[in-house]
């Protein structure tokens, strides 16, 4: 197991330096540049001006002198300096990380949780009106937007109902420590958490149901039918845990996604976390933030990745791991 964690580390360093090649040219690629998004803020588009910015941020440099520079900057762990905050790119994201982490892990349990349950209980129950109504309510998660499920949510229960906060990560002013604090915090999670992780929580429910059914025609199933096994018995220790295995390859996948969909719930909800981070570093043409943003984007879903196949042998020990 060492062995493989290891061999599959050195390969998430490397991929993790492709990415960031990538990145670097895609976002150079795109019309504009920092020194002129400034000096137009500036009211001063002079060519002096423009240059004198362009060398104070490196930009005058060939293109592959800045590649070089940005990369041999990113293996050290310095992802650089933000043009615009004038701030280490990594303490900004160091400050943000935490809300956005909360936010994922949070949606995340949330769908799976649900979803696992959701499914095996729509399994057991094939043909069924509860199996009927989970389908339906599954699809309609999964096929409303993202934006319109998290505004349905903010005009029902925050200003229809008045049950939870609309917006931000804690109240502002409110000066709460402790208990007090962990509580309002929780209280504005609720929303963005649940309209994250409903999305989710549909595939969740869907997956596991076709699995499940799947592995109850197979002969082991049948076998322990035969030996005169509770159903409820078959359906957790035999049949729910060998249709884990696409559960959680599917989660793995998706567990990287949910900070890519925490993009559009952080500016709805007005989260801090790096999603609202990298969309302020977008409008702003902040390169250096932006790049820093899809850096450790990428690391987290390189760890989820490996997680996942961690989590394999857990699920199934005859699952030979490989590097």
């Amino acid at each position: 197991m060492l062995r493989f964690i290891s061999g599959r580390l050195l390969k998430a360093v490397v991929i993790l330096i492709c990415i960031t090649v990538l990145n670097f040219f895609l976002i150079h690629a795109a019309p504009g540049d920092p020194a002129a998004v400034m000096a137009g803020e500036a009211g001063d588009a002079d060519p002096a001006f423009l240059q004198q910015l362009r060398e104070r941020f490196g930009l005058d440099k060939p293109l592959y002198m800045q590649l070089w520079i940005y990369v041999s900057s990113v293996v050290q762990l310095d992802l650089g300096y933000s043009y615009r905050q004038q701030l280490p790119v990594l303490q900004l994201i160091g400050e943000r990380l935490p809300a956005t982490l909360l936010l994922s892990l949070s949606a995340f349990v949330i769908s799976l949780g649900l979803g696992v349950a959701a499914g095996a209980f729509a399994s057991a129950r094939q043909g069924k009106w509860a199996d009927t109504i989970i389908s339906l309510v599954a699809l309609i998660f999964y096929a409303t937007p993202l934006f319109w499920l998290a505004l349905m949510g903010v005009l029902l229960f925050s200003v229809q109902l008045g049950w939870l906060p609309g917006f931000g990560y804690e109240t502002v002013g409110a000066n709460h420590t402790g208990f007090a604090r962990a509580l309002d915090i929780f209280l504005h999670l609720i929303l963005p958490a649940m309209t994250l992780g409903l999305f989710f929580m549909a595939v969740y429910a869907r997956m596991t149901r076709a699995s499940m059914l799947e592995v109850g025609r197979l002969d082991f199933v049948k076998t322990a039918k035969a030996k005169g096994l509770r159903p409820g018995v078959i359906q957790r220790r035999h049949v729910l845990r060998n249709a884990l295995l696409p559960v959680v390859t599917l989660a793995g996948l998706q567990a990287g996604q949910l900070v890519g969909g925490a993009v559009l719930i952080e500016t709805v909800f007005a989260w801090p976390g790096i999603g609202r981070l990298m969309f302020d570093a977008l409008s702003q043409r902040d390169y250096n933030l932006l790049l820093g943003v899809f850096v450790v984007s990428a690391a987290m879903v390189l760890l989820f990745n490996l997680i996942t196949d961690v989590l394999y042998r857990l699920v199934d020990p005859r699952i030979k791991v490989t590097s």
